[in-house]
């Protein structure tokens, strides 16, 4: 069974998936992964959400305040063995409902082109794709998307 938990960046489990994700993003990304480093640092992250099976964190995410209505979402992470159980959709789910009780009326996020699951998760969730923000405009590799909060 897969537990939920609210945290924060200082979370344990939450810094080891992070990591573990830097790596596999460093193998995808190639010589981009600088660039998109630079982006994700975890230190002023509020708003965690990890899932636990067994006590064993499994798969992550995270809100950050983009503006006065809207959150991003960052460090989405499942550990390999534990994909296509739905658990990223239970987080993702988890982290919207958090920004709206925090009053949040939108969710944004980056993903690039070549992490074909996650777009392919963000758009069953109601994402739409929109013009890429901030700092990623004109970055080739990025997808963003944004949904509304209900």
């Amino acid at each position: 069974m897969i537990q939920l938990k609210r945290t924060d960046s200082k979370n344990i489990g939450f810094i080891e998936l992070v990591t573990l994700l830097d790596k596999d993003l460093a193998i995808s990304d190639g010589e981009e992964h600088g660039f998109y480093h630079q982006f994700n640092g975890i230190e002023t992250i509020k708003y965690a959400v990890v899932a636990y099976q067994d006590n064993i964190p499994v798969a992550c995410g995270a809100i950050k305040g983009y503006d006065a209505s809207t959150v991003e979402i960052k460090r989405m992470y499942t550990l390999p063995e534990s994909r296509g159980k739905g658990i990223a959709t239970k987080i993702l789910d988890e982290l919207e409902n958090w920004a709206a009780q925090l009053g949040y009326k939108r969710c944004i996020l980056e993903t690039g082109k070549k992490q074909p699951k996650a777009i392919s998760l963000y758009k069953k969730a109601g994402y739409r794709v929109i013009s890429n923000y901030a700092q990623y405009k004109g970055i080739e590799n990025s997808v963003c998307f944004e949904k509304l909060l209900t």
